[in-house]
């Protein structure tokens, strides 16, 4: 819900596993088709948030606006890549990589075995949505991620993908 202090500010910092529940309490906040702005710091977390929350995003018309002010990687790329408008500084950093397997302890030989035929299927769709909601060609993604690559803010905004702000120029910063 937008007012006259402008669209709700999000910020997407640390594990978005461990602020699922949190970050989807705020994103529902926002109208369907509302504006909100998401700043991004964060580490990564599970695929499956990853997919909830770009999901989301995108299912509600939700026009964000999202801002990496230090680093998205891993698993916080996909609500980054989902929202319409994307900012970065030159300090920004993005961290692409292939999915990690990650495992139960005591897993049985038939789970384990349908969970390795699932991962690589989940690896192969993870990586064309993500090239889909940044609008490039998965082969872009799969360069970055395989076998894994740090990309600057400027080379996103290089590649297209973001728009680069610098933030020595921006008004209100010299009292």
């Amino acid at each position: 819900m937008e007012d006259r202090e402008g669209p709700i500010e999000i910020a997407v910092v640390g594990d978005i596993s461990e602020h699922e529940s949190d970050l989807f309490e705020k994103l529902l906040s926002v109208e369907p088709g509302g504006r909100c702005v998401i700043y991004f710091d964060s580490l990564g977390g599970s695929a499956y948030a990853a997919v909830a929350l770009a999901s989301a995003i995108r299912l509600r018309g939700v026009k964000a606006t999202g801002i990496v002010v230090g680093e998205c990687a891993s698993a916080a790329l996909w609500p980054f890549a989902a929202c319409r408008h994307r900012l970065v500084t030159p300090l920004s950093v993005l961290l692409f990589h292939p999915m990690k397997w990650q495992s139960e302890e005591n897993v049985a030989l038939a789970e384990a075995a349908e969970w390795a035929r699932h991962f690589g299927s989940l690896e192969t769709s993870m990586d064309a949505f993500l090239a889909d909601l940044f609008g490039t060609p998965v082969e872009r993604i799969r360069e970055w991620s395989y076998p894994g690559r740090y990309v600057s803010g400027k080379e996103m905004a290089e590649a297209g993908l973001a728009e680069l702000v610098d933030l020595k120029n921006l008004p209100g910063l010299r009292g």
